[in-house]
C-alpha cells in the first residue's frame, strides 16, 4: 500500500506548445489526449500526450517563451551534457521490443530527424536524438535485455557507490526502503522547515497554503474535476 508503481506523467516546460505537439505527434506518433487551462495557474495551459499507461505533458506558463535556453545550464543538450541540478538532463521513452526500437528509428528518420543507435546497454538498448526547444530525447527498450535491471545488486557498481559517498548500510536501505503502514491520511502537515525541499511560491501564498486544512484545498479543487468540453467558463 502506498508504493509508487509506475509513471503517471512527466511535465516539460515549453514556450511553443504547437511545435512540441507537432513533433511528438508526427515524429514519434504519440496521441494528444488533453489541451486545457492549467488549474489554478493564471494564464497557463498544458497538454497531455498518450505514453502507454502514462502521459507526457507540456506546460506553457506565460513568460516561458522569454527565457533563453543556455546549454550546460538550463538544458543538457544531449545525454552527455551538463545541466543545473534538479533540471531534466534527458528523458527516455519506452518501446517493448528491439524490433519496435528499429521501427521508431525509421519513423524518426523519415521525418528528417537525425537519430543514433541502438546503443547496447545490457539492461536496455537505446536510440538518441534531439527535440524542439533543446530537448535531449531517447527511446529505449528492455525487451530481450542481456542482463535485466533488478534489485539484486547486479547493476550496482561499487566504485560509483564509493564516489557517491554511499555506505553499504545506506545502499542496503536504498535498495530496500522501509515499509510504511498507511495511516488513512491522518498525518498532519509538518511545521515549515526551511532546510526541507519546498515548491517555490511567494511567501504570502505559501504561508496560506500551509495554513489551510487539507480538505479546504481538496474541496477548492473540485471545480476542476470535470473536463473542459469546449466550455470556456471552465478555463479557470
Amino acid at each position: 500500500m502506498g508504493k509508487i508503481n509506475g509513471l503517471h506523467h512527466v511535465a516539460i516546460a515549453t514556450g511553443n506548445m504547437k511545435e512540441q505537439l507537432q513533433f511528438f505527434s508526427d515524429v514519434l506518433g504519440m496521441r494528444l489526449q488533453g489541451l486545457y487551462w492549467m488549474h489554478g495557474v493564471e494564464g497557463a495551459w498544458h497538454a497531455f500526450m498518450e505514453m502507454g499507461e502514462a502521459q507526457f505533458a507540456f506546460a506553457f506558463v506565460p513568460g516561458n517563451e522569454k527565457i533563453d535556453i543556455e546549454y550546460g545550464v538550463t538544458h543538457a543538450g544531449s545525454g552527455a551534457g551538463n545541466s543545473a541540478p534538479g533540471s531534466m538532463q534527458h528523458i527516455a521513452l519506452n518501446v517493448d521490443t528491439p524490433e519496435d526500437l528499429l521501427a521508431m528509428r525509421d519513423r524518426i528518420r523519415s521525418r528528417g530527424i537525425n537519430v543514433f543507435g541502438p546503443l547496447q546497454h545490457g539492461l536496455c538498448q537505446s536510440i538518441y536524438f534531439g527535440g524542439p526547444e533543446g530537448l535531449a530525447l531517447e527511446v529505449a527498450t528492455s525487451g530481450g535485455a542481456a542482463v535485466p535491471l533488478d534489485n539484486d545488486g547486479t547493476w550496482i557498481d561499487r566504485e560509483v557507490q564509493e564516489m557517491a559517498g554511499i555506505s553499504d548500510a545506506e545502499l542496503a536501505a536504498f535498495m530496500n526502503p522501509a515499509e510504511y503502514l498507511a495511516e488513512g491520511g491522518a498525518v498532519r502537515q509538518p511545521v515549515y522547515d526551511p532546510d526541507k525541499p519546498h515548491n517555490q511560491y511567494s511567501e504570502e501564498i505559501y504561508e496560506a497554503m500551509l495554513a489551510a486544512p487539507d480538505e479546504v484545498i481538496t474541496d477548492a479543487s473540485n471545480k476542476w474535476s470535470e473536463p473542459p468540453v469546449n466550455n470556456i467558463a471552465n478555463k479557470r
